[in-house]
């Protein structure tokens, strides 16, 4: 028999981690116990170093994927947990989806959504989630079931950033994909500094920022011509990549 899971780390000591620049990770799905994680070197994004090619600008103005924020949780995290080729474990266990959803429910953690087709025929097919606290978000893991659609899914999580004022964005490790998009590594005390210098609120949230953006789609279905979203992301990242 499965022994009980175990209870959810609590919403406030996850928010002091992460204050503290730390983060839990599993071994395995299966795991019930997690460990913290203090990286040597941490990796983050500029918020205006958004390396966006003349290929993924083209699929953003396009509006290949119609793009929304926090409409579903807990499926992009059970996303980011699926096996991968050459990945069949994940550190993303019950333990840590449970109390990720927790977070979520408090208002401090936040995904970003990937669709394609309408009504019945409507598909997930990329995203990515993180935790927010003061202007900082910390991006956790992304997933892709069509070609772009997680990098989609950065661009238009550094254009909520940017729009909604936060000036911090964590993605904890290098990896040849956020290296490839402007991703720098820095040391750990030189993070904490950063986390420091962003500490209050934000001029908006992130779902605000999205609504902005998202309504341009109604201003062109009237007749404003070219202010569709994926066009207004892609104007909105012209100058930073």
């Amino acid at each position: 028999m499965h022994s009980p899971l175990r209870a959810p780390i609590p919403v406030e000591t996850l928010l002091l981690a992460y204050r503290s620049g730390i983060f839990p990770m599993a071994d395995r799905r299966d795991d019930q116990d997690i460990f913290w994680v203090e990286p040597r070197d941490r990796a983050i994004l500029p918020l205006d170093g958004l390396h966006v090619s003349k290929s993924l600008r083209k699929v953003l103005r396009r509006d290949t994927f119609s793009v929304t924020v926090n409409q579903c949780f807990e499926e992009v995290v059970r996303a980011c947990a699926e096996p991968r080729p050459g990945h069949p474990e994940t550190w993303i266990s019950e333990r840590i989806v449970q109390s990720y959803c927790g977070l979520h429910r408090a208002g401090h953690a936040h995904s970003i959504e990937c669709w394609t087709g309408q009504g019945a025929e409507r598909a997930l097919v990329g995203g990515l989630y993180g935790v927010s606290f003061d202007r900082v978000f910390c991006g956790e893991s992304m997933f892709s079931r069509a070609d772009n659609a997680s990098k989609v899914a950065l661009c238009w999580l550094v254009a909520l950033m940017r729009e909604a004022g936060f000036v911090l964005l964590d993605c904890q490790f290098m990896t040849d994909h956020l290296a490839s998009m402007g991703a720098l590594e820095i040391t750990q005390a030189e993070y904490m500094k950063r986390v420091a210098a962003a500490r209050g609120e934000p001029r908006a949230s992130l779902g605000a920022a999205w609504r902005r953006f998202a309504s341009s789609a109604q201003s062109s279905d009237e007749g404003a011509g070219s202010a569709s979203p994926g066009k207004r992301i892609a104007q909105s990242l012209t100058q930073t990549s």
